[in-house]
């Protein structure tokens, strides 16, 4: 049986994999500044591979750089022992059941790099959209203050811990000498680790205003490539100016749009609103194919370069010919030109009388519009409008959070019905809801994950009286609420809805430190940790981390059974078989290895005996000799 991780990867060793399988003869060996022999590339190989210029040292090159940028690319690919706990009292069922587990939805509670870091096992590759809304670092935000001066191996264990005032978070004043690198290393390795979530077609939209517009550009720029630059979008956000502006009223804010990859990204195309299609379509001639517009039947090329396309058209109404005029040819062949005859589609005005035909563009062959980068009020809504959505779901406590029709906008342009939807700055929980309103009308499937950090609310506000604590806490009522108002709303079309969500916080790992480090320990320190597993975990815990580290759906179905009195877990249909109580016999092994999982996992103290022990693997081997057997 082999041993799990029980840790997120390491970024770095797999790029180094990576590249070493491209460049094998470019891997060697050095020593490092400790005297250790340790894994290296060698930049002049990989020079003469790659046949290219390899900048090093302080040559001048075109880049985007900071203080602490190369520790901040460190801080992405460290990795961390951590999981995630299930919040069962505070999930919710698909139908809105409190406490219920049944749905594919997930909030995730805790630092968003930390969660990043153990979603990456499991989703990489797997989200089609992310959009967040970061702090705007406007000299008054909260950002999250991440720790360069540990090594890997303190980083580890303590990435991530906050006290119970939230000193995690700390404000970013204009007076702070580091105001833009603060920030600055708090986006850039989230965003990292973020792109490889992405899918291959998916793409990302980041709300941000003038502050820091430039430098997001240039961070994505960075990550993504500028390549895979989209557009920026401005959402006209004030439906009135501020009067009170020193200088300008600020009535915009920017989406940045980046795709994956956007040779192969494709954006949906918007459907025609009702005032779109008055406006464009209309039924002159009755036809019983519906409401249609005409376009021109002509071309802006000469004679002499489509003589083909210069033939004459019998107006049916007149019997007179029609040639193009002399500077254009129809856009259509004769055959072609045919057909459209045959089928109506020509239009010679309402009294047939017109110079030259049209061609009849029905409403029901609109594949819908290109979307614009200027984004009105009036389309998606306002801040002030998506305050007083808040307020009708009786949970007024941010002072600046986006409309669900601005998200549901992005959501139609860059989703699929069936898609994964990320946001890790989730505040107040707007993605969540504009997922969730969208399929209710679309009849979709789409899931969401939300990851928010457990900010305290301060003691003096309106939401801290009400009983929120956190930000977590209003952001997971409103999408209890805002799913109970979309079921009552459309009953009809809502009874396969998920309304619901899995509530996981990012904690320290279920393991002792001895499993991660037994050679710091001695033989008679050893003898202390018999378990391995810290004494307040439960099954289900060790349960969601196997699951993390063997890179299964956190929103994968889970049953529970009974098997010679054990516990026994049956994750995705079989798919992982898990038991992880004590004194287990051969009976439970026999017939979890009976069911022929793909993986089977146990603890390493759980083995009623050494008879168990030594028969274990012959069970597997009778039984289910392709099953990977595991153990904590």
């Amino acid at each position: 049986m082999e041993n799990l991780k029980m840790h997120t990867p390491n970024l770095a060793d797999k790029n180094f994999k990576k590249l070493a399988a491209l460049f094998p003869n470019a891997v060697t060996e050095t020593k490092d500044e400790n005297g250790n022999v340790v894994r290296a590339i060698d930049a002049d190989v990989l020079r003469q591979e790659i046949s290219a210029t390899v900048v090093e040292g302080p040559q001048e090159q075109y880049q985007f750089t900071w203080p602490d940028k190369k520790k901040s690319v460190v801080l992405a690919n460290q990795p961390i022992a951590k999981t995630l706990r299930l919040e069962r009292e505070k999930s919710v069922g698909k139908d809105g059941t409190p406490g219920n587990i049944d749905t594919e939805n997930i909030y995730i509670e805790g630092d968003n790099l930390d969660a990043l870091k153990l979603l990456q096992e499991t989703y990489l590759g797997k989200v089609k959209m992310i959009y967040i809304d970061p702090p705007y670092n406007t000299g008054n935000d909260f950002i999250y203050e991440d720790d360069f001066s540990q090594d890997a191996d303190e980083y580890l264990g303590n990435s991530g811990q906050f006290d119970e005032e939230g000193n995690r978070l700390v404000q970013n004043t204009e007076s702070n000498g580091r105001f833009h690198t603060d920030w600055l290393n708090m986006l850039y390795p989230r965003l990292r680790l973020a792109k490889d979530l992405l899918a291959d077609d998916g793409s990302i939209f980041i709300s941000i205003d003038d502050n820091e517009l430039n430098n997001v550009l240039n961070i994505c720029n960075t990550i993504f490539g500028e390549c895979n630059f989209v557009g920026c979008i401005t959402w006209f956000k004030k439906a009135s100016p501020s009067n009170d502006a020193q200088f300008f009223s600020n009535d915009c804010e920017y989406i940045l749009v980046y795709a994956k990859n956007k040779s192969i990204w494709r954006p949906n195309r918007l459907p025609l609103s009702k005032e779109q299609a008055a406006k464009y379509y209309s039924n002159p001639d009755n036809d019983p194919r519906g409401a249609w517009n005409s376009a021109t039947y002509t071309c802006n090329k000469s004679r002499s370069e489509r003589p083909k396309l210069y033939y004459p058209i019998t107006n049916p109404f007149t019997g007179e010919q029609v040639y193009p005029k002399e500077t254009a040819v129809w856009a259509y062949s004769q055959q072609q030109c045919q057909e459209h005859i045959k089928n109506n589609m020509l239009f010679w005005g309402v009294d047939g009388h017109a110079k030259f035909p049209r061609f009849k563009k029905f409403i029901t062959d609109n594949k819908g519009v290109v979307t614009r980068t200027l984004w009105h009020y009036d389309d998606v809504n306002h801040t002030q409008g998506a305050t007083l959505e808040l307020s009708k779901l009786e949970l007024p406590y941010f002072p600046t959070p986006k409309p669900t029709r601005l998200i549901e906008k992005i959501l139609r342009i860059a989703s699929e019905k069936d898609s994964l939807i990320l946001d890790f700055f989730s505040g107040s929980a707007t993605t969540a809801h504009a997922t969730m309103k969208l399929n209710a009308e679309d009849g979709g499937q789409r899931k969401f994950i939300m990851v928010q950090l457990p900010e305290l609310t301060a003691t003096k506000s309106e939401a801290y009286k009400a009983g929120y604590k956190t930000i977590c806490e209003i952001g997971e009522e409103r999408i209890r609420r805002a799913g109970k108002k979309i079921k009552e709303e459309s009953p009809l079309t809502t009874n396969d809805l998920d309304i619901g969500f899995r509530v996981f916080k990012v904690d320290s790992t279920n393991m002792e430190d001895v499993y991660y480090r037994p050679a710091d320990y001695n033989q008679e320190q050893m003898e202390l940790f018999a378990d391995n597993i810290k004494p307040d975990r439960t099954p289900e815990d060790l349960l969601f981390q196997v699951m993390l580290d063997l890179g299964i759906l956190l929103s994968s179905d889970i049953q529970e059974t009974e098997i010679a009195g054990k516990k026994v877990f049956s994750v995705a249909d079989g798919y992982l078989i898990a038991c992880f109580d004590k004194d287990v016999t051969e009976e439970t092994v026999r017939a979890i290895a009976q069911k022929q999982p793909v993986y089977a996992v146990f603890r390493d103290s759980g083995i009623a005996n050494d008879s168990v022990a030594t028969n274990f693997e012959q069970i597997f081997e009778t039984y289910s000799p392709r099953t990977q057997r595991k153990v904590l």
